[in-house]
């Protein structure tokens, strides 16, 4: 797609202050840093965040976040960039974070108990309990982002079922060559919470599932410019 995105090797270049600025959002339930990226100019009109994972075994996103910080954005952009909500449980391989919570039910929509620490789905005691989806959900206030894509795996669709503009999710579904599908309601999910708390027309936060395993390199550079296809609109 002809999406504005000049990756590394590209002709086009980003310019000084489109250079990126890494900082440490917070630190995990064991103190590892949350590292956050700022790609574009500081006056940009247009606001895109972009989370690289939230459970620890699906962390193929990681890689496309990458490739975003070495990437000028589409005019008018700032891309800001999660690494890794939840660096510690990529550190044991496990969806949860360090104290058995799984963060994508620890939002606080329609949030409710569920499991027991390291069950695959445990809610923790209350909504936000943990430091990494605190740290979330201040960050997504203080941006109120137009577009936020949360990554996870493996199961190959963008989900049209959260509540973003379904005009984002079929931007991204077909730059990505993904088909756009709707997942059944999840209690105490990112994505709803953010979409009741600061959705609107042309506006949304929505999930892409990538396929399992690693992406390949082309893989990576085709999400990257899906990416930047949907902050393009936003």
């Amino acid at each position: 797609c002809a999406c504005g995105l000049a990756l590394p090797g590209a002709a086009a270049s980003a310019p000084p202050d489109d250079a990126a600025r890494t900082s440490v959002l917070g630190r995990s339930a064991e103190g590892r840093p949350i590292l956050l990226t700022r790609v574009g100019p500081d006056r940009a009109a247009r606001r895109v965040l972009v989370v690289g994972a939230i459970h620890g075994n699906e962390p193929a996103g990681i890689a496309v976040v990458r490739a975003l910080r070495r990437a000028a954005p589409p005019a008018g952009v700032q891309l800001w960039l999660v690494h890794d909500l939840n660096p510690d449980g990529t550190a044991r391989g496990t969806r949860q974070n360090a104290r058995g919570v799984d963060l994508n039910r620890n939002f606080p929509h329609r949030w409710r108990a569920q499991g027991r620490p390291f069950s695959t789905y445990h809610s923790g005691p209350r909504p936000l309990s943990e430091p990494e989806s605190r740290l979330a959900a201040r960050l997504i206030r203080r941006l109120a982002p137009s577009a936020t894509i949360w990554y996870h795996q493996a199961l190959a669709l963008v989900d049209l079922g959260s509540g973003a503009d379904a005009r984002l999710v079929g931007r991204y579904a077909r730059a990505s060559g993904l088909p756009a599908r709707r997942l059944g309601f999840l209690p105490g999910v990112a994505t709803r919470w953010q979409n009741r708390a600061l959705g609107g027309p042309g506006r949304g936060a929505f999930v892409v599932e990538l396929p399992g395993g690693a992406l390949s390199r082309a893989g990576v550079r085709r999400h990257a410019r899906a990416v930047a296809a949907v902050a393009a609109v936003a």
